[in-house]
C-alpha cells in the first residue's frame, strides 16, 4: 500500500536538510552512498544514531530510518541511469509541528520512466468516522466521540523502468502511533508497523521471480520461519484486482497492523525489509535495462501499466486515505502511477496460447510459490 503524503505549506529544494523538522531534533546529516570495489553503490543506509537505543523514541528512530534508507535508494538508482538524470526533491513541511515530507523523483531518464522514493512524517487528528474503521480491539479505552492523535512515519517507492523487460517495484514501510487525547505526548495508547515489498513485470522470466521472492524469504526467516508464507500469500490478496481476475503482479510479501510482538523486534524486521529492496530489485534492473524490445512489447508493457493504474486508484487503501486526508498533497500521493500507460478495446496480446503475454497472464490469474 502506498503511504499517503499530507499537503505541505512550504517546499523546499533538496538543500534543504530534513533535520529542521519539528518533529526530528536530533541531528541528521544526508548520508549518500559510495561505490563499493564491484563499482555498485552501497545497499547498505547508513544512520547518524544507533537505531536500537531504545532511549530515543521510536518514531525517532523510524524517522531517521526511513531518511537514510531513502537517500541510499535513490543515489543507487541513480547510478543505473546513463542519462545523469538525477531524482528531484520536493521537501515541505506541515504548520504547527505537524509534520514534513521529502518527495523524490526520476523522470524521463533512459533507464527508468518514472520512479519515486517518498518519505512522510504526519502528526493529526482521526476522526470518529476514521478510527471506526480500524480495529475495534485496540480503542477499548476510547470515548466513541473524540478526536485521536496520531503520527505516522513511512517511506514508500514505485519503480516504473522504461524497458518493458525491466519489471516495475513497489514498496513501503511504515509505523503509526495512537495517543490518548487526554494526553497527546504520552505513550502510545496503540501502535504498529505495516509494509511490504512486490515485483509486477510485464514478462516473465522466471529466475529473476525466484531470486526476488528468494531475498524477501530468506529476510522474512531471519526473524521468523512463519512470516514468509503468511505474507507472500497476504500481498496474492491484496494486490488483486476483481474486475479483472487478476494480480497486479507476481508479489512478494506484505504485512499490516503488526504488533503482535515487542515493537524492538518488529521494528529491527521492518528495518531489514526495507534493506532487502536494493539486493532485490536492483540486479533486476541492471540485468533487463539493456535489452532489446520491439514495438510490440512496449505496447504490452503500457497496456500491463494501465492495470496498475486501476488497482492505485481504486483499490490501493493508501491512496484513498491520502486523498481523503485535510490537506492532501496530491502530488506526492500519485507519485506512483506511471508516465505512460495505455487502454485498448479486447486487446488481442495475451490472448494466444503460449505467448509471453499469456504465460504472465496465466500467473497473475492463479499465484504460483516461488521460494
Amino acid at each position: 500500500m502506498s503511504l499517503a503524503l499530507a499537503a505541505g505549506l512550504a517546499t523546499a529544494t533538496a538543500a534543504v536538510s530534513l533535520s529542521k523538522s519539528p518533529l526530528d531534533p536530533l541531528s541528521c546529516d544526508e548520508e549518500r552512498s559510495t561505490p563499493t570495489k564491484a563499482g555498485r553503490p552501497s545497499f547498505v543506509p547508513v544512520n547518524s544514531i544507533d537505531l536500537d537505543d531504545t532511549s530515543i523514541p521510536m518514531r525517532l528512530r523510524m524517522i531517521h530510518h526511513i531518511k537514510s534508507l531513502q537517500s541510499t535508494i535513490c543515489t543507487a538508482l541513480e547510478s543505473l541511469e546513463p542519462s545523469g538524470k538525477k531524482f528531484k526533491s520536493s521537501y515541505y513541511l506541515r504548520d504547527a509541528s505537524k509534520g514534513f515530507g521529502d518527495s523524490r523523483v526520476l523522470q524521463d531518464g533512459e533507464t527508468f520512466e518514472k520512479a519515486g522514493c517518498n518519505i512522510s512524517v504526519i502528526k493529526s487528528t482521526l476522526s470518529p468516522a476514521a478510527v471506526r474503521q480500524m480495529r475495534a480491539e485496540r480503542f477499548d479505552w476510547w470515548d466513541g466521540k473524540s478526536e485521536l492523535p496520531y503520527f505516522v512515519a513511512g517511506c514508500s517507492l514505485v519503480v516504473h523502468p522504461r524497458n518493458p523487460h525491466a519489471p516495475t517495484v513497489h514498496f513501503n514501510y511504515r509505523y503509526f502511533e495512537i495517543q490518548d487525547p487526554a494526553d497527546p505526548n504520552g505513550e502510545p495508547k496503540a501502535w504498529w508497523f505495516g509494509g511490504g515489498t512486490d515485483l509486477t513485470p510485464s514478462f516473465l522470466y522466471e529466475d529473476d521471480v525466484r531470486a526476488f521472492h528468494g531475498q524477501y524469504k530468506a529476510t522474512c526467516d531471519a526473524h521468523d520461519a512463519g512470516y514468509y508464507a503468511r505474507f507472500k500469500k497476504w500481498c496474492d490478496d491484496y494486490f488483486y484486482i476483481p474486475h479483472r481476475g487478476e494480480t497486479r503482479g507476481v508479489g512478494g510479501i506484505f504485512f499490516d497492523d503488526l504488533s503482535d510482538r515487542d515493537p524492538e523486534t518488529i521494528f529491527r524486521f521492518v528495518r531489514d525489509c526495507g534493506n532487502a529492496y536494493l539486493p532485490a530489485y536492483y540486479p533486476l534492473v541492471e540485468r533487463r535495462k539493456d535489452q532489446a524490445f520491439s514495438e510490440a512489447e512496449k505496447r504490452w508493457q503500457q497496456l500491463r501499466r494501465g492495470r496498475y493504474v486501476e488497482f492505485n486508484l481504486v483499490y490501493d487503501r493508501g491512496t484513498k486515505f491520502g486523498l481523503a486526508m485535510k490537506e492532501p498533497r496530491t502530488e506526492s500521493i500519485l507519485m506512483s502511477l506511471p508516465l505512460t500507460s495505455r487502454w485498448e478495446y479486447e486487446p488481442e496480446l495475451g490472448t494466444v496460447e503460449g505467448s509471453p503475454e499469456k504465460t504472465l497472464l496465466d500467473v497473475l490469474k492463479q499465484p504460483r510459490e516461488w521460494a
